[in-house]
């Protein structure tokens, strides 16, 4: 449901009982960049210059970059931009952990920094949670379909690792390895989350599915990029997956996911900063700060 005010802005509103109104969720955009600086001022261009029905924050962490991603996020003076930099290249896994550590919002989604997704399909991920619908959704590539694969093998191999989640967790879901997963902050930080490399994306999904949560999904579009053009995936990233597959599924589970989803988020909480803290080599979690320099020379 949703209603447009005078000044012509739509704007949703709750359905059910419990589901945040727009003026009290607030959307993390988490965004890993490592030796991204071809496309990094340009994705985050896009994603500030969005329309959101909600509030959002966008965090970026630099991954030990060697190139001039440091100083593209160091010309960044808005006051919505949240940056980070790991002193060596830690893994996109451990980036994103440190992003949502980082982050201040009720909600979460990673967006990749490479341009592959594009942020206007943000809003309409958005709605079936503003409309009290679901709290997961999934921004799903259909193949052939508003996409562009670089490689058959890239696209087969999605299908053929999706089927064996599918398989393996009694799921059904479309697109196992997108990039744009929104869910509830408080649950991704419930996760006892191990993998700190691309295995990460796999091991979110794996511990959703065997928390018992089915995401909703909506289509998104989709443009690849080639390894010339910066594209990392190999098909070792394939048998990695599969790994990470059969260790969730076939591991203990614990309740904290299904205790965020209830709304004992606080519970949760504690177990988070530990991990964030091996991740980053013993750095205590008040020590995140923006260490870059807005352009009046003010902490961003």
């Amino acid at each position: 449901m949703r209603h447009i005010p005078h000044n012509g802005t739509p704007r949703f509103v709750r359905r059910s009982h419990g589901t945040p109104r727009a003026s009290a969720l607030k959307l993390s955009i988490l965004m890993p960049a490592f030796n991204e600086a071809a496309t990094l001022a340009e994705a985050v261009d896009a994603v500030l210059s969005t329309a959101y029905p909600c509030d959002i924050e966008l965090v970026i962490v630099d991954d030990g970059s060697t190139d001039a991603t440091p100083d593209i996020l160091g010309e960044i003076a808005d006051p919505r931009v949240i940056a980070y930099r790991h002193p060596r290249n830690m893994g996109k896994g451990a980036a994103l952990q440190t992003a949502a550590a980082i982050a201040r919002g009720t909600h979460m989604v990673p967006f990749d920094a490479d341009l592959e997704y594009s942020p206007a399909d943000l809003p309409s991920m958005l709605e079936p949670v503003l409309e009290g619908r679901c709290e997961v959704v999934y921004g799903t590539r259909l193949f052939g379909v508003n996409t562009r694969y670089q490689s058959y093998r890239h696209g087969v191999g999605n299908r053929a690792l999706t089927l064996a989640a599918n398989v393996m967790f009694d799921a059904y879901l479309s697109d196992l390895h997108t990039c744009l997963k929104l869910m509830p902050l408080d649950l991704f930080r419930s996760f006892d989350l191990r993998e700190n490399g691309f295995g990460l994306d796999t091991e979110i999904t794996a511990r959703i599915l065997k928390a018992g949560v089915r995401p909703f999904e909506v289509p998104v579009s989709y443009h690849s990029r080639s390894y010339d053009e910066g594209k990392k995936i190999t098909s070792g990233h394939g048998v990695e997956c599969l790994h990470v597959l059969a260790r969730v599924r076939f591991g203990s589970v614990r309740g904290r996911a299904r205790r965020a989803l209830r709304g004992r988020g606080h519970e949760t909480h504690s177990t988070r900063p530990e991990n964030v803290v091996e991740v980053l080599d013993n750095q205590p979690p008040r020590e995140f700060a923006n260490p870059y320099k807005s352009r009046n020379g003010a902490a961003a």
